[in-house]
């Protein structure tokens, strides 16, 4: 079906056209430049779907138009028939998307579009389009292509379309970071906790400690018994550290566990202590295997007072406290938070746990050990 395609003049002519859409020589030479294959493959995007519309051509072009462009341009990947239906698909994703910001009133005043338009009118080959380019196209140009397309599989809804985009590029993460924060639900967890930032730390840093936040966290990457106590629970984050700091987010670096703290006569030991980056201060991140107590807050409020009296210096911020439990009643913190002046926020956690059913059946490690005795002592 697709050999008939291009005896058809209405196709040829169309796809001359195309051809010089992508041979014009400020396109061959930066295709490269990932901001530039955005824009391009938005405006193939765009004629590919006006084309179908417009004619009967049907699926049969994509098939045809991947091999007359393959062959015209064997040096330029992507004009695999995958990755056209993909083009297809993104133009469609965000004609949609534009309309609906456009009328919502949304995008366009964020600094990472601003960010891209800037990058974009100083680029001298893309200088004619930038202004007719939907705010959207711009964002998504400061991001990779299949970066793009993961997310336009993976989500429906356009501020989290909007809020993903804006994370890799603030946070630079890979593609399988992307999915991996997708598939966590980032969106709905990220500024989620109870707090008493809003009262307790200056603007912007009480926005900017609420959004490092997230409830709750996911801790899949561990499994914890019932018999675990919480110093095991700090061993088996730290033995995972990549993946515990991935969750906590950017900024965050790893200062210690079970920092001691000489307070008068007595030594505390606090649960892991960071410093952030972004906020300029230390943050207590404390661990409880139980739902939330209103006493938690009170040792807590008590570790904060001596990092900023021992540890924090004049250049320092305030220092934060993070409360980790199993489960809480989100009334009963804010109850709890109500007259503390130290800041400090309350997240829940989730991690890997077996089901009943097959926690009964496991041996204890009593058993076990006497298991792998029998076995030796028969060898």
């Amino acid at each position: 079906m697709s050999s008939n395609l291009i005896k058809d003049k209405a196709y040829r002519n169309w796809l001359v056209e195309l051809k010089s859409l992508v041979n014009t020589n400020q396109i061959k030479a930066k295709l490269s430049v990932n901001s530039q294959m955005i824009i391009l493959y938005w405006q193939l995007g765009a004629e590919i779907n006006k084309k179908i519309n417009e004619s009967d051509w049907g699926s049969k072009l994509i098939e045809q138009l991947s091999k007359d462009l393959k062959n015209e341009f064997p040096d330029i990947k992507g004009f695999s028939r995958t990755n056209l239906y993909a083009i297809k698909k993104f133009n469609e994703f965000y004609s949609e998307f534009e309309i609906v910001q456009q009328a919502a009133g949304q995008i366009g005043k964020t600094k990472f579009v601003q960010q891209a338009a800037g990058q974009l009118e100083k680029n001298e080959f893309v200088q004619q389009t930038v202004g007719q380019l939907p705010d959207i196209i711009k964002l998504c140009s400061l991001i990779p292509w299949w970066h793009n397309i993961t997310i336009i599989e993976k989500i429906n809804e356009h501020d989290e379309v909007v809020f993903y985009i804006e994370k890799t590029i603030e946070n630079n993460w890979s593609r399988a970071v992307l999915e991996h924060q997708i598939e966590s639900s980032l969106f709905k967890r990220q500024g989620k906790a109870i707090s008493n930032f809003k009262y307790t730390l200056p603007k912007p840093n009480s926005d900017l400690a609420n959004e490092i936040m997230k409830d709750p966290y996911h801790f899949e990457f561990l499994s914890l018994s019932n018999e675990e106590n919480e110093r095991d629970f700090e061993s088996k984050l730290i033995n995972h550290i990549s993946d515990f700091l991935l969750e906590l987010g950017m900024g965050f670096a790893y200062m210690g566990r079970q920092y001691n703290l000489k307070v008068g006569n007595k030594d505390y030991y606090l649960d892991l202590l960071f410093y952030h980056t972004k906020l300029k201060c230390y943050i207590n991140v404390e661990l409880k295997l139980t739902e939330f107590q209103p006493e938690f807050i009170g040792k807590l409020n008590f570790y904060i007072n001596a990092i900023d009296e021992i540890v924090k210096d004049d250049n320092d911020n305030s220092t934060i406290g993070i409360l980790l439990c199993k489960n809480k009643d989100n009334y009963e913190v804010e109850f709890a938070l109500k007259g503390i002046v130290s800041p400090i926020g309350v997240s829940e956690y989730r991690f890997k746990e077996l089901p009943d059913n097959i926690k009964n059946s496991l041996p204890s490690e009593e058993e076990f050990l006497k298991e792998i005795k029998k076995v030796e002592n028969k060898n």
